[in-house]
């Protein structure tokens, strides 16, 4: 049994005692403080994680390219209104705390304070439904989660992975289909007036 999952188990017990502990109890402000000590233990870990990967990524890589992801946005409740409820609030809420818990964040800011003016934010439209072969962007080619197969090219590779190439190249896409620095192609040509 790893020490995470120990830990995770001890927690929910810890949860449980407290749950009967008497407000105001000896007891209960022992079963309080052990609970902090767990979550606290747990931050450190993240915190310790985050430096030395942000340490090792900014020693060995010029250019960082990362997903400028919105996680305030992403970690949002699904629990919705008395009038209109919302749906799957505790898979929302479990998939919330595990990104939390994963530091996307905190890594990120790291990697921008070590190694500042070098980190670039890539939007992340499209970076997964866009072709790392042959540019084609196109909804279709997302086969499931985890497949994505080009309809153009026939190019074959884990959705994940083609993202990442994707992001790493700098590539994102606007949703008229331009590469998100340059103007779309797509767009109708604007005649210029000539000045007198």
């Amino acid at each position: 049994m790893s020490v995470l999952v120990r830990e995770r188990a001890w927690l929910r017990r810890l949860q449980r005692t407290l749950a009967r502990a008497k407000r105001g109890s000896n007891r209960r402000g022992r079963v309080k403080h052990g609970i902090a000590r767990l979550k606290a233990r747990e931050t450190d870990r993240r915190k310790d994680w985050a430096e030395k990967t942000s340490t090792g990524i900014a020693r060995r890589f010029d250019v960082m390219r990362v997903e400028d992801l919105q996680i305030t946005k992403m970690t949002r409740s699904a629990k919705g209104t008395r009038e209109n409820p919302g749906r799957n609030v505790r898979a929302k809420a479990g998939l919330n705390r595990g990104i939390l818990a994963s530091g996307w964040g905190l890594l990120v800011r790291r990697l921008e304070e070590k190694a500042p003016g070098r980190v670039e934010k890539i939007k992340p439209h499209y970076t997964s439904q866009r072709c790392s072969a042959c540019g084609q962007v196109d909804r279709g080619s997302r086969e499931s989660q985890a497949v994505f197969r080009c309809t153009a090219c026939g190019f074959a590779c884990h959705a994940d992975v083609n993202a990442a190439i994707n992001i790493a190249a700098g590539h994102a896409v606007t949703a008229r289909g331009g590469d998100g620095v340059t103007r779309p192609v797509n767009r109708e040509p604007h005649l210029l007036l000539q000045s007198a």
